[in-house]
């Protein structure tokens, strides 16, 4: 179980699974290989998604690969999962989703009836979300050159003029918030695919985010930037932002909200939940003045019932970007993990 060294070698000539964890090596592929051949002003931001003009629209437009294993968990499937990945990369940016694209990439062999399953989770998922799935390719491989079905997905929203987000927008004294508990999507994957029993249910939180952005941008809260911590959880997704803005962020290990069978599970397993993918929770960062207005816009939806403030923004200084204030008092360096925690989650 969880064979995959925690140290790969990211210098290696070959893709690698540390690669996808949406860390250190992930990073170094997207700056060595991807940016020096793709890269333009709206590409190198690297947001969740991509926020640009056209016809007098602000538009937020985003793309996302969905290899999960296995394809079917506690609280979701692949089908769900893709639509709501690719809902909170728009909603994160501020933007309302208008409509989605899906390609599938099947193996032959592959059941048809549990395809249409997928589909069908898929369907109800969009309509539930209310939008549409408005363009869709298939292509087969053969017998064991896939894994049953990928899906890959695109959206396009449509960004409020007057919405501003990104880390470019992050201040010193800012407060740093989460909309819910970490972990439960990546360890209700680890469990199906383990088949590891817990003494409570662990389901995963994937949802659709962008009524709840809604219900914060609306609030009067200043919203300084939002993400989608999936791949690298909330500890990557911390790093990137304090990187990008230029600051520091001190988080605190006690505020963080972490499901009792979640934690349990961690702590059997080895893993950190900061590290632990989310498909339903948003990262906010505020004005630390408009802290508790925006926890309250949160947790007034169903899908923010357990927000919490996790933590603050310093100005920078010569310490690590982040900082985990643990519950002995201490400060530890809350880093970007080298390799995958947990791989194919998302």
């Amino acid at each position: 179980m969880m064979a995959e060294c925690p140290l790969p070698d990211d210098g290696a000539d070959t893709v690698l699974l540390g690669h996808g964890s949406g860390g250190r090596m992930s990073a170094r592929l997207i700056g060595e290989v991807f940016l020096p051949a793709l890269g333009n002003p709206i590409l190198d931001r690297l947001g969740d998604s991509a926020v640009f003009d056209a016809g007098g629209l602000r538009l937020a437009f985003t793309t996302d690969a969905f290899v999960v294993h296995p394809l079917r968990f506690p609280g979701g499937d692949l089908g769900s999962l893709a639509v709501h990945g690719t809902i909170n990369d728009l909603a994160v940016a501020g933007a309302r989703p208008l409509v989605l694209s899906a390609a599938f990439i099947l193996e032959e062999g592959y059941p048809l009836a549990e395809l249409r399953g997928l589909v069908a989770s898929m369907r109800a998922a969009a309509r539930d979300a209310e939008v549409h799935v408005v363009a869709a390719d298939t292509k087969v491989v053969e017998r064991g050159k896939g894994d049953g079905v990928y899906v890959t997905t695109s959206g396009i929203g449509i960004v409020p003029r007057g919405v501003e987000l990104g880390p470019e927008c992050i201040r010193p004294g800012d407060a740093v918030l989460v909309s819910g508990p970490l972990g439960d999507h990546g360890i209700a994957v680890l469990s199906a695919r383990e088949g590891i029993a817990f003494d409570t249910d662990v389901v995963s939180d994937s949802a659709a985010l962008h009524h709840l952005v809604g219900a914060l941008l609306t609030s009067g809260a200043a919203v300084r930037c939002l993400r989608d911590p999936t791949r690298g959880g909330v500890a990557t997704v911390a790093n990137e932002l304090a990187r990008a803005a230029g600051v520091a962020m001190r988080l605190d290990e006690t505020a963080v909200p972490v499901r009792p069978g979640v934690r349990a599970a961690c702590e059997m397993l080895g893993l950190d939940p900061l590290y632990v993918a989310c498909e339903g929770r948003l990262l906010a960062v505020v004005a630390g003045a408009d802290a508790e207005r925006a926890l309250a816009a949160l947790r007034a939806h169903p899908l923010g019932a357990g927000a919490a403030r996790i933590g603050d923004v310093d100005a920078a200084d010569d310490g690590p970007p982040v900082r985990l204030r643990t519950p002995f008092g201490s400060l530890r360096a809350l880093d970007v993990l080298p390799g995958a925690q947990l791989p194919r989650i998302c």
